[in-house]
């Protein structure tokens, strides 16, 4: 969160017409109708949803960088009913709505004992820890932090402390992953910045002006891995492992980017570099520079906040997005293979449009069902106080949704496919799921001086799609950490199993296919325990579950 001076861009009005034929569903949303557009087209139903919710930043102005640093959302199915609900994180206000399946929601907070918690939470993390079925949840916080187990899907139980989890200095991503592949997920907790009330300094001057001091004033915290050792309990094991980053960690995110098996972790780390813990088994090695994930293009160290992998252009091995800070490029890693990566954010012309903005949250997700990877990315300034500083600079950022041209280049269309993208917001955490099994991506994003988004995809004459649910047996129950491999007609797409990346934010751990013309795919699961099952000729637009070691054997 480098701090610097912020350009306007003109954001281009563009949309393209899309020439693939898709399949209308019957669950949209009731109080809204879909507007005769040609690109992707979103509605902010938020409060039509029955979303009544605020966050609101304490204290005096200006804000400093503990104020600023915002929250985060998350897309689960606590109760197991196949409906995605929302959780929304907050000071002293953790909320959560369940979802019917339509595109309405209703606060069970209290019923789920959610009302009753108590701490500066920040964050979330989403995943099913003990197999039973049900989604937990790991709230990250300032000086906390709070493991909930789900109770069979009619409330939460803090087990912080039973489990072993210490509370964190300053806790702002996290995942849960299985880093052993023993069936059971583990817990990765990302650290931020040494700060309390009595650090100097608090705030510092710029052109005269009190206002957010950045990282490089703070000492780093680093980032704490727990391992699950079964029956509820986790055990530390950050220094056995050398899970160790540079520290000042803002984005998490896991995947097996080399093809060896084993889930490695990347981190989106604030003017430190990057890192990309390679897991080779019991241990990690720091392979961020080596790799060419923990500088930009010009070996320069960035602001790095949110952080996603996913196969962009389809080439069958997972690339990886840095959001960052204004004046910097949101860099996009392509994974040439060997465990080597290319900053190619200017060639596929991302950089230009991203690099007036402060970028947090941040998802691969295809918006429009043609088979590619599109970004979507929530912005907002670290500094209350920029426009005084800075006439050229707000504080308040819009939304990005940034369209791939079949993975050789991406088209900024956020302000054709609704008002809300264009409508400046304090955009933190974003999550991404399918609210309505449509088939059709919905997006979550917090504004942290105001009211949530629920974007609700309404996008015409979209592909074909698959959404799939994947129940592990040997592997975790809820399959994260697989890779999914779908192919028909000569076209082939990976996509992964995850909950993690973006900021502080969980997303649907259901794998979404857009599948542009296809209608019939055979897929291929590759499980964390090592089991590869094929399921041929499954019939596309409909929600399927995979049940590890129900396909046919590769």
């Amino acid at each position: 969160m480098r701090l610097q001076s912020i350009i306007l861009p003109i954001l281009f009005l563009a949309a393209a017409a899309l020439a693939l034929a898709g399949c209308e569903h019957a669950t949209r949303a009731e109080a809204h109708k879909t507007v005769p557009v040609s690109g992707p087209h979103f509605t902010d139903i938020t409060q039509a949803a029955g979303i009544d919710y605020r966050w609101v930043i304490p204290g005096p102005r200006p804000l400093n960088i503990l104020q600023t640093i915002g929250n985060g959302c998350a897309f689960l199915d606590y109760n197991n009913d196949g409906n995605l609900d929302i959780l929304l994180v907050g000071t002293n206000h953790v909320a959560l709505y369940q979802g019917d399946g339509h595109g309405h929601f209703t606060d069970v907070s209290h019923q789920t004992g959610l009302d009753r918690l108590k701490g500066h939470f920040l964050g979330c993390a989403v995943g099913d820890y003990d197999n039973d079925g049900f989604d937990d949840i790991y709230l990250s916080a300032y000086r906390g932090g709070a493991l909930l187990h789900n109770e069979g899907g009619k409330g939460f139980r803090d087990v912080t402390q039973q489990a072993g989890i210490k509370p964190q200095p300053w806790t702002t991503s996290a995942t849960f992953v299985d880093v052993d592949n023993d069936g059971l997920l583990d817990l990765f907790i990302g650290n931020y910045a040494i700060f309390g009330p009595n650090t100097q300094p608090q705030l510092c001057r710029q052109n005269g002006l009190e206002t957010a001091c950045g990282p490089r004033f703070y000492q780093p915290e680093k980032a704490v891995l727990y391992h699950n050792e079964g029956h509820g309990r986790f055990l530390d094991v950050t220094d056995r492992w050398k899970a160790i980053g540079h520290g000042k960690d803002l984005g998490v995110s896991c995947a097996d980017f080399n093809g060896s098996g084993r889930q490695s972790i990347a981190l989106a780390n604030d003017e430190v570099p990057g890192d990309l813990l390679q897991n080779q088994g019991h241990v990690f090695v720091n392979r961020g520079a080596e790799s060419g994930t923990a500088y930009d293009a010009n070996g320069l160290i960035h602001g790095g906040m949110g952080v996603d992998w996913g196969d962009y252009d389809n080439d069958g091995r997972p690339d990886l997005v840095v959001a960052t800070f204004q004046n910097e490029p949101k860099n996009v890693y392509h994974n040439e293979g060997g465990g080597f990566f290319n900053d190619r954010s200017a060639m596929l012309g991302v950089a230009a449009k991203t690099q007036p903005y402060v970028a947090f949250g941040v998802k691969w997700v295809d918006v429009d069902n043609d088979g590619w990877l599109d970004l979507i990315l929530a912005n907002g300034h670290v500094q209350d106080n920029i426009h005084a500083i800075d006439k050229s600079a707000t504080y308040l950022q819009p939304i990005q949704l940034l369209l791939s041209r079949q993975g050789t280049a991406f088209e900024d269309v956020g302000a054709a496919a609704d008002p809300a993208f264009s409508t400046p917001i304090l955009g933190r955490g974003l999550a991404i799921g399918d609210i309505d099994n449509d088939g059709r991506m919905d997006a979550l994003v917090v504004n942290s001086e105001g009211a949530p988004l629920l974007l609700h995809n309404e996008t015409p004459n979209t592909g074909h799609w698959l959404l799939c649910r994947l129940e592990g047996v040997k592997s975790n129950r809820d399959g994260l950490g697989a890779q999914v491999n779908a192919e028909a007609s000569g076209r082939k797409w990976l996509r992964l199993c995850h909950t993690d990346g973006s900021y502080m934010s969980a997303s649907d751990k259901r794998v979404h296919f857009g599948l542009g013309a296809a209608t019939q795919v055979t897929l291929t699961v590759h499980w964390p325990s090592g089991a590869v099952d094929v399921y041929p000729d499954q019939p596309a637009d409909r929600v399927v579950t995979l049940r590890e070691g129900a396909g046919k054997k590769k």
